[in-house]
């Protein structure tokens, strides 16, 4: 390396200099007003000519050279260098990083440039201290149509997730679009918007895809990855929606549970269950039916729903009751119907773990079987005429306490497994036929049932409640309400994802006026010898919306129906 000095007008530009579009002007008269008070700090750095010329080419310093010329300077110190195998692009493209920031088409272009020279993507990521990732989506960009390119170097730049868009797509589509939405003299701004828009293509992710390598092959899905996503995530894609959804089915038949099917989604991705079927949120039976679909992602979703036992024809004896009242209309409540069956069902599921594994004292568990008993879901074998068919199937149970000879016959161990498991199959909370009404309530808080009692605080339950009872769950948390009900709701999924959340409602003990509405009803029940409705949780307001009486057994299976599961 040599310093000399020379004329800086007989210094000739390098043809493969990274920086093509002009400078920032601020930068230019900055950069002149310093050389015309201390000159040229670091020199240029040029090579000889090897065409045969005696000159030399600016390698690095086009702008310090062209703002001496500017400047009146007659000559200049230059280091003069051999010149490189890539004709100096790499040494260009790193000086002009290191000063005036270079217009990021020239960037990409550049990148592009060094690969056609020789360079690895490697080689490139070290040298310019960049992730091998990054790379590769400057490469990206670099072939996006060359027209666009040269809008987008004028300072026409779309945003982030526009120029994803168009990277992504295929020349032949850039090119058709372009011709509907290139600049013209009256709209020289391109609408980068509706660019992205005709280039947009639904993508299925690999990380949602349940099949392997093998299916993917036989579907001829060819994985293209999202270099503009988080590395640290699996973004590869497909735009091949048909295959992708083709290979999920194949999947999903090939998986299916016991008592499984595959069910069709509706355009809010919820899946489509036969009639009546009734969603099951707690721990699923053995008799209970699981339903594979597709969400609105393409991801594999499955739920487990109960069909109603069919019905038992009344004879001529039956009774209908009917109802002339008119109903006024109801306040929304906080919680639907469909939140009332959720919570319902999860309060079983922590009732019968309680019955099964909480400590209960001896008088406790007799003062349960009592209500047990008087749950509504009940039905004994009596001689009344009101109820010549009622009955209920405890002898199950009740054949581990009689010997062979037909003596009772147990030890203080059985007797306590019978009675919880009679209390297991006698109370229920579920929202339907098998509801025991406010005495199972009265079972879950005597045992501390809320205890078993899972975390709420989901997607699917927080769905249900309004934005009062929404924003009264952010109460002692970190989360703030937000102005949209689903921003909040998505917060509060966040924030409960490590913590336990149960609503209020969803508590056993029951609010005191509706102890005390049900003792007076007993009560007077008592005193003039007639039947009465229980007051339940159905007797809280309900959403119209939701309310169906298809799914409240108790008003078309009266005192008849039997113990709960």
């Amino acid at each position: 390396m040599e310093l000399i000095f020379v004329d800086p007008r007989a210094l000739e530009e390098n043809p493969d200099k990274a920086r093509r579009s002009k400078s920032n002007p601020q930068s230019d008269a900055l950069l002149l007003a310093t050389i015309k008070a201390v000159g040229i700090i670091q020199p240029p750095i040029v090579a000889a000519q090897t065409s045969g010329g005696n000159g030399y080419v600016i390698d690095a310093g086009h702008r310090r050279v062209k703002q001496a010329i500017a400047a009146g300077l007659e000559e200049i110190a230059v280091l003069v260098t051999d010149r490189a195998e890539d004709g100096g692009a790499m040494r260009s493209l790193a000086e002009t990083l290191a000063h005036e920031p270079l217009n990021p088409v020239d960037q990409w272009r550049a990148i592009e440039r060094l690969v056609a020279l020789g360079w690895t993507e490697e080689a490139i990521g070290v040298a310019l201290a960049q992730p091998l990732r990054q790379i590769k989506k400057l490469r990206l960009l670099a072939n996006v149509l060359p027209a666009m390119l040269d809008q987008m170097a004028k300072g026409d730049m779309p945003d982030e997730r526009q120029l994803r868009t168009i990277a992504s797509a295929s020349l032949d589509d850039q090119k058709e679009v372009w011709k509907k939405h290139k600049p013209s003299k009256t709209a020289p701004q391109v609408s980068w918007w509706s660019v992205a828009q005709s280039l947009t293509k639904t993508r299925m992710y690999a990380r949602h895809a349940s099949f392997g390598d093998d299916l993917a092959k036989a579907y001829g899905i060819l994985w293209q990855e999202d270099l503009f996503a988080p590395a640290d995530e699996d973004s590869r894609y497909t735009t091949d929606v048909d295959a992708y959804l083709g290979a999920q089915h194949e999947w999903m038949a090939n998986n299916l549970p016991k008592r499984g099917s595959i069910v069709d989604a509706s355009d809010y991705g919820q899946p489509k269950l036969p009639p009546k079927a009734e969603r099951v949120y707690g721990k699923p039976g053995k008799s209970d039916h699981t339903a594979m679909y597709l969400d609105s992602d393409g991801k594999v979703q499955s739920i487990v729903y109960r069909m109603p036992s069919p019905k038992k024809k009344k004879d001529a004896g039956g009774k209908h009751q009917e109802d002339d009242e008119v109903e006024m209309p109801k306040a929304r409540p906080d919680v639907t119907r469909r939140g009332m069956e959720m919570i319902g069902d999860l309060r079983t599921d922590a009732l019968h773990e309680a019955l099964g594994r909480a400590p209960i004292e001896e008088d406790t568990l007799l003062a349960l079987l009592v209500l047990a008993f008087a749950g509504q879901n009940v039905s004994v074998a009596s001689g009344s005429p009101n109820h010549p068919f009622g009955h209920a199937r405890i002898e199950r149970h009740a054949v581990r306490l009689i010997s062979q000879d037909g003596k009772l016959d147990f030890s203080r161990d059985t007797l306590h497994e019978v009675a919880r498991a009679v209390l297991c199959d006698v109370l229920s909370c579920r929202e339907n036929r098998s509801a025991s009404g406010i005495v199972a309530r009265f079972a879950g808080d005597a045992t501390g049932a809320d205890n078993f009692l899972p975390n709420m605080g989901t997607e699917d339950f927080l769905s249900c409640l309004s934005r009062t009872a929404l924003e009264a769950a952010c109460t002692g948390t970190s989360v703030l309400p937000r102005p949209r009900v689903k921003d909040t709701r998505a917060e509060l999924v966040k924030h409960f994802a490590e913590e336990r959340f149960v609503p209020p409602a969803a508590l056993f003990a029951p609010p005191t006026e509706q102890v005390a509405a049900w003792v007076e009803r007993v009560s007077r029940s008592a005193d003039d010898d007639e039947p009465e409705a229980e007051l339940t949780d159905a007797d809280m307001p309900v959403d119209d919306e939701h309310d169906d009486s298809a799914l409240d057994g108790r008003n078309t299976f009266g005192g008849f129906a039997e113990a709960a599961e």
